[in-house]
This record gives C-alpha cells, sequence and structure tokens, in this order.
C-alpha cells in the first residue's frame, strides 16, 4: 500500500470512483490505499454524496493550518471562561436528550464528545482523558456505536482514531427504516402462519401494516433530506 496523506491527484480519482459508483474497496484498491483511508477521507468530506475533490483538498489544508497553530480538544476551544461553559453546558445538554431518548449514558457522552470535537475526530486517549474514563469503557461504547453505523474507527500506529461521519444521522435513520422494513416481513409473515382470521394473526397482520408504513415513509424522507443536502453543498 503507498504511504503518505492523500494528494490532490488522489482526492480526485476519489471523486471520480464514487461518480461512476465504485465500492470504497475498489477506489481503495486502484490507489493503492487502504480501505479505511478511503472510508475516512469521504466521511470527513461531505459523504458518498457530496464529495468534492477541491472541496476536500482545501479543507484537509485548513485542518493541517490550525493544528499547527494549536492542539484539537474535546471541545470548542476559547480563552473566554464564559463560552468554555455554555460549551459544556452544551454538551451536557446534547448528552441528556440521547440518555432521555434511549442511548446508555457513556455511549452517549462518548458520541457528544466526538460530535462537538472541532474536528469531527478523537483518538480514544483523547476521549478517555477528556470523559474521565478508562481506555476499555471508550471502547465498549464505541462498539455499540460502530453497530449501528454512527462512528468508524482507524488504526494510526499504536493508537485508535474514532471518526464521525458527516451523514451520521443520515446513515441511522437509514437504518431504523430498513429496521421497520424487517419487522413488517416479520409481522406478515406471523399472520400468514397464525391466520388473518385470529385474534393473534389479526395482531401480527396490523403490527406488519404499521411498520411498513412507517419503514416507507422514514425511507422516503431520509432520501428526500439526502438530495436536499447534496444540493446545497453544491452551491
Amino acid at each position: 500500500m503507498a504511504g503518505g496523506r492523500l494528494t490532490a491527484e488522489d482526492r480526485r480519482r476519489i471523486a471520480e470512483g464514487l461518480a461512476a459508483g465504485l465500492a470504497y474497496a475498489e477506489i481503495a484498491r486502484r490507489l493503492g490505499r487502504s480501505r479505511s483511508t478511503v472510508t475516512r477521507e469521504i466521511a470527513r468530506n461531505g459523504g458518498p454524496h457530496g464529495y468534492r475533490a477541491a472541496r476536500a483538498q482545501h479543507a484537509t489544508n485548513w485542518r493541517a493550518r490550525r493544528r499547527r497553530r494549536a492542539p484539537r480538544a474535546a471541545i470548542p476551544h476559547t480563552t473566554d471562561d464564559r463560552g468554555v461553559r455554555t460549551a459544556r453546558q452544551f454538551e451536557e445538554q446534547f448528552v441528556a436528550i440521547m440518555i432521555e431518548t434511549g442511548m446508555a449514558p457513556m455511549t452517549a457522552r462518548v458520541f457528544a464528545a466526538l460530535f462537538l470535537s472541532e474536528a469531527g475526530t478523537l483518538t480514544a486517549t483523547e476521549l478517555a482523558r477528556h470523559l474521565h474514563v478508562s481506555p476499555a469503557t471508550i471502547s465498549h461504547a464505541i462498539k455499540w456505536l460502530e453497530q449501528r453505523q454512527m462512528v468508524t474507527r482507524e488504526r494510526e500506529a499504536r493508537r485508535v482514531r474514532y471518526f464521525v461521519d458527516v451523514d451520521v444521522w443520515y446513515h441511522t435513520w437509514a437504518a431504523s427504516a430498513r429496521a421497520m422494513a424487517i419487522w413488517a416481513d416479520t409481522t406478515r409473515h406471523g399472520a400468514g402462519i397464525f391466520g388473518t382470521d385470529t385474534p393473534t394473526g389479526d395482531r401480527l397482520r396490523t403490527t406488519s401494516q404499521f411498520f411498513e408504513l412507517l419503514g416507507h415513509d422514514m425511507g422516503q424522507a431520509a432520501e428526500h433530506w439526502r438530495q436536499a443536502l447534496s444540493m446545497q453543498r453544491r452551491r
């Protein structure tokens, strides 16, 4: 595999590969890069539907200048104490909402720290330091988030870096829509087994109709959002 950072030519070829509908693995193979490198590059710069080579190169140059000026922080850097308090208060509010809607407390804290970080990426060590927990605790929370396509990871020498996909909410919503379709199929099958003229079969049929309608609406909403975001990024 080729080493070093991605070049402007690499990014042009990634954009061409996406436009041609190539899988990430195939793009990586043609570049002579790891799949994780290509996945991270696309996730950090608009996602598969919004990736633009020139914009990605510009963003990379900007991040490099920022790294030279100041170290990355888990929360927005500011010398204003009031600004620091406000950022931390919002982070706690962000965490509280996710806990209230069903996410485990530590998982919510890990996701919030990543999502609110300036670059949308932190190492396992940075997360552990920010949250005052062990690396093992971070790893457990990350596993849950990875299973739901909410974060990705990449190994850098002896450390692991985590990333929040720019399209995280789209992926999460789309996954939920797929889950609704599975429930609809399963309960429809059950209705056929028990018979719709029985109380059990009727409940299963009604449940199947509910999940089918919900999944359809969720799928349409996700697609409309993706198209709107893609148009917005072209402006």
